[in-house]
């Protein structure tokens, strides 16, 4: 099955990866590659942590005493991972092996309104070490940490107007040092400063998910209710392709997305079990 146009054609292989025999992968938060291409896909099922080749072959599984609701994963180029818990109400900061190195918030403690954490959703570190924290479901708040941990600046609150949100789902700072915030049920994303100074918003995007950038020039986006969404650093649509139901090559509810050094893409949903896509360029 061939998706996407242009000089974004995928072949899309499905039911990749293969599990052993009781194992489940239940609703996939999010997925990830480490500079050896390995595929970290953090999950709500039997292990929340496993580890994949490229070929779809589990390697090692870890997290099981300190994952309890998998949600946002981001690797980086130091082969960190920055592992969001929604239910933890934390920040892991690991190893590949699952060594934590850093935890940013209190695990299994609730942040009061606007405070960290109250169901956060994603993570990104900067270059510069700063670290910034979507918390989307129980509060409508971004946060920026030092590298440190100490939180230096929060902004937000419930609503639809600009600087507002309605389940800030995930954050990714781009090169020209803008804040972008999937602000999934406003169906858009918000662009800030590092301060949270609001500078544009870019609406008709379909709940989205999930960010990941390639390069300094196009943004992969999973769409809640569409796929993927191409985007550039303006938010104008490269393009978007995927077609929505349950059947074979179909897309339920994307929700994690990340590319390895080949190109491929990685798509993983919530809303049915077990669905991790691995698309290859065509």
């Amino acid at each position: 099955m061939i998706l996407g146009s242009g000089d974004y054609r995928y072949d899309m292989e499905w039911d990749w990866g293969t599990t052993p025999d009781g194992w489940t992968l239940g609703w996939i938060g999010g997925v990830a590659t480490d500079s050896q291409d390995r595929v970290y896909v953090y999950n709500r099922g039997t292990h929340p942590m496993v580890v994949f080749d490229p070929q779809g072959n589990v390697l090692t599984h870890w997290g099981d005493d300190f994952l309890p609701h998998a949600h946002g994963i981001y690797i980086d180029g130091d082969d960190m991972l920055w592992l969001t818990d929604q239910k933890a109400q934390a920040v892991f900061k690991c190893t590949t092996d699952g060594e934590i190195l850093q935890t940013i918030g209190t695990p299994g403690r609730i942040g009061s309104e606007g405070v960290p954490f109250h169901d956060p959703t994603d993570a990104f570190p900067t270059s510069s070490g700063e670290i910034f924290v979507s918390d989307g479901y129980g509060n409508a708040h971004c946060h920026r940490f030092s590298a440190d941990g100490e939180l230096t600046a929060s902004w937000g609150t419930p609503g639809t107007k600009t600087g507002e949100f309605v389940l800030p789902h995930s954050v990714w700072v781009d090169p020209r040092d803008r804040v972008w915030v999937a602000d999934r049920e406003n169906r858009r994303i918000q662009l800030f400063d590092r301060d949270g100074g609001f500078i544009e918003e870019w609406t008709g995007i379909d709940r989205p998910t999930d960010f990941h950038a390639v390069d300094d020039e196009v943004v992969f986006v999973a769409e809640l209710d569409a796929g993927i969404a191409v985007l550039d650093l303006d938010g104008g649509v490269v393009v978007r392709f995927g077609t929505m139901g349950n059947g074979r090559d179909e897309f339920v509810a994307p929700h994690g997305i990340w590319l390895d050094s080949q190109g491929c893409l990685y798509l993983c949903e919530v809303q049915r079990d077990d669905k991790i896509h691995k698309l290859t360029p065509a």
